[in-house]
């Protein structure tokens, strides 16, 4: 049995013990039970979140186990008492990998955890955290980073997404995928997706927009056209292009577009796969059409971007390396 050690302190937040759920998910689907957990603090007893709202924990003990994970909070970027510090640094000996949720990253740049890694954390703070870990390539732009024993997430539901990883780094994806299924999450999203997302930025008031526009994200790597979408929510073609520009402001093929470069922009920074074959799983004509798509969107090719990353994440390696 895997057990998950979960660090709070005064102020952490609320959302990130939702990241407890999703473990609590794997034990009801799996026999025997996976995970085992322990909340604990600095001095045990009770601890007051961010809300005001107090929860029971031990107090921290050295003990050996798998998973340390430390929550995000409002004082995280504050600094730190040496006390939680030399906690995190002594945990982490102990445990096969450590995570933090949020500003819990900034826990993990305290203790030195985070030189020579790239990490995450909510974008709001990404700035602060790299001043914080001068020695770590911090990525605003992620939901998750998993950099060999540590992970780090984005803000907020973030967490949620890191601890369905973990639990697909023990127990497999098409377990994981049972437990977001479980858990009613509509899109279990990957450590490489955006923190800024093309369907938030639509905003779609309506759930057959919503609906029409899931399916769309799940389908571009097919033609998809608008009578598909349409069908998909229940309109007409026409019904469906009228309501569909009121409730976003863009035609639909305009958001396509913006779908399939969000997504082929992923594909380009995170994977070493021919553009052709980028354009192909993104749904573009030809490699062509993608590179026109990208000038409109970034005003760069998808090679220029391509290059950027990998000459961004050299030159991060040989600073870290110094």
């Amino acid at each position: 049995m895997r057990r998950i050690t979960f660090v709070v302190y005064p102020g952490c937040s609320v959302i990130a013990l939702a990241a407890f759920s999703v473990f609590e998910t794997a034990n009801m689907l799996e026999r025997p039970e996976p995970y085992e957990f322990r909340l604990v603090s600095e001095t045990g007893g009770l601890v007051s979140t961010s809300l005001g709202m107090r929860v029971e924990t031990e107090r921290f003990a050295n003990k050996a186990g798998d998973t340390v994970i430390i929550g995000g909070g409002t004082n995280a970027v504050e600094p730190l008492g040496p006390a939680l510090i030399q906690m995190v640094r002594r945990a982490v000996r102990k445990h096969r990998r450590v995570a933090a949720i949020c500003t819990g990253a900034f826990v993990l740049a305290e203790a030195g955890l985070l030189d020579g890694r790239r990490a995450t954390t909510h974008w709001l703070y990404a700035r602060d955290l790299q001043k914080r870990a001068p020695k770590a390539k911090i990525d605003e732009d992620r939901i998750f980073i998993n950099d060999g024993p540590i992970w780090t997430s984005a803000g907020m539901s973030a967490g949620i997404d890191l601890a369905l990883a973990l639990v697909e780094d023990d127990l497999g994806a098409d377990f994981a995928k049972s437990v977001a299924r479980k858990l009613v999450l509509y899109h279990r999203r990957g450590g490489g997706q955006s923190q800024f997302s093309t369907l938030l930025e639509l905003s779609p008031q309506s759930d057959r927009m919503q609906t029409a526009l899931a399916f769309a994200r799940a389908n571009l790597h097919t033609p998809l056209t608008v009578p598909q979408l349409a069908e998909a929510a229940n309109l007409s073609t026409r019904q469906f292009s009228r309501a569909f520009r009121a409730e976003t402001g863009q035609s639909p093929a305009k958001a396509i577009e913006k779908l399939r470069v969000e997504a082929a922009r992923s594909l380009m920074e995170q994977s070493v796969h021919p553009i052709e074959v980028v354009a192909r799983q993104t749904g573009f004509s030809d490699r062509d059409q993608m590179r026109r798509a990208f000038l409109r969107a970034y005003g760069q090719a998808p090679q220029t971007i391509r290059r950027n990353a990998r000459n961004e994440e050299i030159d991060w390696r040989s600073r870290a390396s110094i």
